[in-house]
């Protein structure tokens, strides 16, 4: 009984608490927020919140991946609740909802927006052939899924497509990235591996590729719960060059044991020349920039930038290709805070925790110019300002005490779901009769 009620609270710990993601429109066009089973979008062309049209009621579980589309006209979500839902940006209506076998970890969109990856918790990419879609769709059609190939029982951490769409690239939390070329048909299967990028000591928690339209380096930088992030040639595999962030940002002691848990690496972002990406890192109140050398193929740190004010620790970012500001977001499912004023302007008189802060001059045009113009705006000087931040948060004002909740929250869950545990035969024994119990219960009529 005890056992089976530790079970239970595992489970629990695992899939209660995602952290608030956010993504951005390769135009900047729209923001989206996702917190719990919350998806919300904002609108920059006209300054206002997009209205979601889903006759099957949208997300029923916390959402663990959003994603634009190269083009911009797809975007797609997914989570716990194992659905895939996409969705059309010129009328915010979803047209295909894909559901999957388990709980959905990751997602990517392929450059030429024809299909749909996503990866589940047990290992296994799928994918979904949108290249008949059209736009008159007036309710989401049903798509099948075909697994094309699995990480074999390792949880897929992410999932990107290169910039070219000949690689599709999965990272897991037994410390591998492994680079596997997209077929011409890949419904029949993605057999031929390219490489693999070892080297991580901890699991691989975000991918981000560094691109220029004037360099044939074909670059991957990669973050992990081990406080690095790897510069690799990924299509060979070869490590290039190793960033101990964690150590930069001045989070590691020097009298560290080497059993303790490092402050892991949660996502990453890259300008759209490659040369310089953000990093938010765990216990880190602001963003982290690395200057990545083309030429050299080397990383090297830019500056360290603090959020004053507030215990602002990001648990996503993102950036389109075309504007020189950096979303950030911080925010946890599990974690609400109530409306205690009445005269306040919130949406909901509780409402899930999102925070939303801008940086801007993420762009990188000379040796000074980081120093010089990166900084975290104001709230009033973020595009839209509170109409924007109201959307997108659900409240304005927020305060200090579930900032510090939402940290510890997310962080306790990342390190529940993807540090391995370690059982003995006999307790694996009974976490297996355990789950077989449940596939047998039958519900009463």
């Amino acid at each position: 009984m005890e056992d089976t009620h530790m079970e239970e609270s595992e489970q629990k710990l695992e899939s209660e608490v995602a952290p608030a993601l956010i993504a951005v429109h390769p135009n900047q066009k729209f923001i989206s927020v996702s917190i719990g089973s919350e998806l919300r979008v904002f609108n920059l062309q006209d300054g206002s919140g997009a209205k979601l049209l889903d006759e099957n009621g949208g997300h029923k579980d916390s959402i663990r991946a959003i994603r634009f589309s190269k083009s911009g006209q797809l975007f797609v979500s997914a989570g716990d609740d194992k659905l895939v839902k996409i969705w059309d940006t010129n009328s915010w209506r979803c047209i295909y909802s894909v559901v999957s076998e388990k709980r959905v970890t990751s997602l990517a969109i392929s450059s030429d927006g024809k299909f749909v990856c996503f990866a589940d918790k047990f290992g296994v990419v799928y994918v979904v052939d949108i290249g008949d879609h059209t736009y008159e769709n007036q309710a989401p059609l049903s798509k099948k899924a075909v697994p094309i190939l699995s990480h074999y029982c390792s949880i897929i951490t992410r999932l990107e497509f290169s910039p070219d769409g000949q690689y599709i690239v999965t990272a897991d939390r037994d410390f591998k990235i492994r680079v596997t070329v997209f077929p011409k048909e890949p419904l029949n299967g993605a057999h031929e591996i390219q490489s693999f990028c070892l080297g991580h000591t901890d699991f691989v928690s975000c991918l981000a590729f560094v691109h220029c339209q004037d360099s044939a380096n074909q670059l991957l930088v990669s973050g992990s719960g081990d406080s690095t992030v790897r510069l690799w040639d990924y299509a060979s595999g070869s490590l290039l060059d190793t960033c101990d962030v964690g150590a930069k940002a001045g989070l590691l002691d020097s009298n560290q044991r080497e059993d303790e848990i490092l402050p892991a690496v949660t996502d990453l972002c890259a300008t759209s020349d490659g040369s310089l990406i953000a990093v938010a890192i765990q216990s880190l109140p602001g963003i982290l920039l690395l200057k990545c050398n083309l030429s050299s193929r080397t990383l090297s740190l830019s500056k360290v930038i603090s959020v004053d004010g507030e215990p602002f620790i990001p648990t996503s970012i993102g950036a389109s290709s075309s504007v020189p500001l950096l979303w950030m977001v911080m925010g946890a499912s599990s974690i609400s805070q109530p409306n205690n004023n009445n005269n306040d302007n919130n949406k909901d008189s509780t409402a899930l925790l999102a925070r939303v802060r801008v940086l801007s001059g993420f762009d990188f045009n000379g040796p000074d110019s980081v120093s010089h113009e990166t900084r975290v705006l104001e709230d009033k000087e973020v595009p839209y300002s509170d109409p924007l931040l109201l959307e997108l948060q659900g409240k304005l004002c927020i305060g200090e005490e579930a900032f510090s909740t939402a940290a510890q929250a997310v962080k306790m869950s990342m390190r529940n779901l993807l540090i391995k545990k370690h059982y003995s035969a006999e307790r694996r024994e009974v976490r297996k009769k355990g789950r077989n119990d449940k596939k047998n219960q039958t519900p009463l009529s």
